[in-house]
């Protein structure tokens, strides 16, 4: 399998040029065999490119700009989808190739580079939780705190509904007493007042004796 990386050799666009040294380091680093297809000068390769490129990759234009990236036949993308692959480091599947002897990260499928492979890697790194999962546990959390929060002021009430009913029958023990007080003295008020009433009266006679 032959990696072909369509160039424009004099193109006078610095953007262009620089895309087109980024993907050739790159290749070069990996040591990934790889042909480059001069377009500028040779009129096939345009032709090819421009005809092998998928129609939904193709800009508003119809003409799609180098660097252009094939595996033989099949294409593998442009230089956006290259760094993202390279971001990803999913170069190997990006290009349709296996990754070398010893690669420690395991290179993702071409078909699941923007599949469903990718969101379990995602969720796997966030501890197997979607973002539904994570609001739902957030809901719940939420919900914990207001119940606590709740009982906590239920039982404020209720310890100071007991204070209440604690003091109460004090109070109503002291007004008994005091009444009870009142009752006594007024037993003793009547009481000395018998006393006196029934005491012998001192005559006139008996006070000169």
């Amino acid at each position: 399998m032959v990696i072909k990386v369509f160039l424009a050799s004099s193109s006078g666009s610095t953007a262009i040029k620089k895309k087109q040294q980024d993907v050739l380091g790159f290749l070069e680093a990996l040591k990934v065999d790889y042909a480059p297809l001069d377009i500028a000068c040779n009129e096939d390769n345009r032709m090819w490119m421009r005809e092998n490129v998928p129609v939904e990759k193709k800009p508003t234009n119809g003409i799609p700009l180098p660097p252009q990236i094939f595996n033989e036949e099949s294409y593998c993308g442009d230089y956006e989808t290259f760094f993202d692959a390279k971001e990803d480091n999913a170069v190997f599947a990006f290009l349709g190739l296996p990754p070398p002897p010893g690669s420690k990260k395991r290179e993702v499928p071409m078909e699941e580079f923007n599949g469903d492979e990718h969101t379990e890697e995602v969720e796997a790194e966030v501890g197997g939780e979607t973002g539904e999962e994570a609001a739902e546990e957030a809901t719940e959390e939420d919900a914990a705190a207001e119940e606590k929060v709740a009982k906590e002021e239920e039982e404020v009430v209720e310890d100071t509904e007991e204070a209440t009913e604690d003091t109460a029958p004090v109070k109503q023990e002291e007004a008994q007493e005091e009444v009870e007080d009142e009752e006594a003295k007024e037993e003793e008020e009547l009481r000395q007042l018998e006393e006196e009433e029934e005491a012998p009266e001192v005559t006139e006679e008996e006070e000169d004796e």
